[in-house]
């Protein structure tokens, strides 16, 4: 288990004011206060101005604190100025990025009895989670919406309507790190690695590893995005890094176990969004890797965590890839447009770049193969998608092999991290993989509406599904409501929140994961009204997209990432380390 370090007098937990509208960031923010609220993290309240000198621990000799202090003045003196000749982009811009609802909260232990407006399903008995970004600290520089710390809200559902309420930052070897030394010293992969500055940021970033001030090889990740819930471990995750094993107390609590390498199985960064098959219970993951060879992995786990397959995946160029895709059969591997090219850097530019001269392709694996030497690519031209959120095998009426893949198709496919003139578009679309004839064919299933940040029945995961439940995504970054979207017609039901609310993904729980109930089950997502100043868990009826109840919550949760639900008779095998 990792040790919670103990911290008398340093930066830690932020603690913005609670309102939203009162929250004034600038570039860089002036102030924060931290605070910490979790006595197995005990933290001091404090407030500091931007770049505070590092606290370099005591132990350090006396050649290590000249390097520290000669390095700190190089980052004062260099980083200063190479930021001031780069203006940033509304997408790496603080005040932006963490501005209203996107602004970060504290830490808030266990709260409960909360109220409960309606009655929740009997069905639902157990925790809802939802991670997100969360920066600990004030930003030294630019930062990014998917630059922030890890952390994890937490709403306990149990018998007699009764709910609790807790919220934690997932203790990755980086937070734990930079809390201990007051400062951000790790880049931050898309907010701060940008021109001559990004380079300069990571050069002093490995002089200090150098000289034993930080460590990178424990990770560098921020666990913000994913969550899965998989051998009795809920593993939070970001692609920078291998995941980490959050424990889910009996009280409703949080506790971080540590960074999991699932028992020495795995040794490179894992996506943020691996699958499980409902079915066999095995887990599906990807690892890519942007500086050398071989640029992407497939990974296969047995239900009971036992690697089974480890695959190397021949690419050009490394390519960000977020998420992908299985079905009984395969695995769906998406290589679009976004790619990691560090030599812009040199060039004064960003390294994750939009190449308009690669047309996107989709590569199907046999999901059982041992080696990449089957893999069949098959070119999808003007396509991005940032998730996908089903695929199936079909056969055509000629007998043809279809794969069939459910994904939501961005334009302009860099939108998300260059700032741009046209509006952003999120399009839920069917792609047709013929596998029989290397052809392609894409049409867009719901025109006219952004849907992004949702599931399908996870039960049916890999297999077809009639209906697929995303948010709305308007206005862009912000979620209006939930939309429950027929496959076949094109039929979108919706669910708005209202006039100055806001949500995010629309997380599915079916009638019979819960043991009981009926119809097709259930959505969840927490929703922020901002003109009254109040933050909700919701629960919809799948079947009709009626509201049937809501929790509310004790403090303000920002806009966030993704969740999932883990039933209490799941939690009683929960592995403990």
């Amino acid at each position: 288990m990792q040790a919670s370090p103990s911290f008398s007098s340093t930066a830690a937990i932020t603690s913005p004011p609670e309102s939203p509208a009162s929250t004034k960031l600038h570039s860089p923010p002036s102030k924060f206060q931290l605070q910490a609220t979790n006595s197995a993290f005990p933290l001091k309240v404090i407030t500091f101005d931007p770049l505070p000198p590092a606290k370099w621990p005591s132990h350090l000799n006396p050649l290590q604190k000249l390097a520290a202090s000669a390095l700190d003045m190089v980052d004062h003196f260099l980083i200063n100025q190479l930021d001031s000749k780069f203006n940033l982009p509304k997408p790496l811009d603080p005040a932006i990025q963490l501005a209203g609802n996107f602004a970060p909260v504290r830490e808030c232990p266990v709260q409960h009895d909360l109220q409960v407006v309606g009655q929740l399903p009997p069905a639902l008995r157990g925790v809802y989670l939802r991670n997100g970004a969360n920066p600990m600290l004030s930003p030294a520089g630019g930062h990014h919406l998917f630059d922030g710390d890890g952390m994890i809200h937490a709403v306990t559902l149990g018998p007699g309507n009764r709910a609790s309420y807790s919220c934690r930052f997932t203790r990755t070897s980086r937070l734990v790190q930079e809390a201990s030394l007051g400062r951000p010293l790790f880049p931050k992969p898309i907010g701060e690695l940008h021109g001559h500055s990004g380079i300069a940021r990571l050069a002093l970033f490995y002089a200090r590893a150098a000289l034993g001030l930080v460590d990178g090889s424990r990770g560098t990740g921020v666990a913000n995005a994913g969550l899965v819930y998989f051998d009795g471990r809920l593993l939070a995750m970001s692609e920078d890094d291998l995941p980490y094993h959050v424990k889910i107390n009996g009280d409703g609590d949080l506790e971080t176990v540590g960074r999991f390498d699932f028992l020495g199985q795995m040794d490179r960064p894992m996506i943020a969004h691996p699958k499980v098959d409902p079915i066999t219970g095995e887990l599906f993951a990807l690892s890519y890797n942007v500086v050398k060879k071989p640029y992407l992995k497939y990974y296969k786990f047995g239900s009971c965590g036992q690697k089974s397959r480890e695959v190397s995946i021949s690419l050009q160029q490394p390519t960000m890839i977020h998420d992908f895709a299985i079905t009984e059969t395969s695995v769906v591997v998406p290589d679009h447009q976004i790619v990691f090219k560090l030599s812009e850097m040199v060039r004064g530019g960003s390294p994750v770049i939009h190449d308009p001269n690669k047309i996107s392709r989709f590569g199907v694996l046999p999901r059982n193969d041992a080696d990449d030497s089957r893999i069949q690519w098959i070119h999808v031209p003007d396509c991005f998608c940032f998730h996908l959120w089903n695929a199936w095998d079909e056969l055509s009426s000629r007998g043809d092999k279809i794969v069939v893949v459910i994904g939501s198709c961005m334009s302009p496919p860099d939108s998300i991290f260059s700032e741009r003139a046209d509006q952003l578009r999120s399009e839920l679309s069917e792609i047709r993989l013929n596998l029989t004839t290397g052809e392609s064919r894409r049409r867009v299933i719901a025109p006219g509406i952004n849907l992004e940040a949702g599931q399908v029945d996870k039960r049916r995961l890999g297999r077809k599904t009639p209906n697929a439940y995303l948010a709305i995504a308007e206005p862009w970054p912000k979620c209006s409501g939930m939309a429950k979207v027929d496959l076949e017609s094109g039929e979108v039901t919706k669910m708005l929140y209202g006039e100055g609310r806001f949500g995010g993904e629309a997380c599915f729980v079916g009638a019979e994961e819960g043991g009981g109930g009926g119809g097709e089950g259930w959505l969840m997502s927490i929703v922020r009204d901002e003109k009254r100043e109040m933050s909700e868990l919701i629960v919809v009826e799948a079947d009709s997209m009626k509201q049937v109840a809501s929790v509310r919550l004790p403090t303000r949760v920002p806009y966030g990432f993704h969740g999932t639900f883990v039933h209490f008779q799941l939690l009683r095998g929960q592995c403990l380390c």
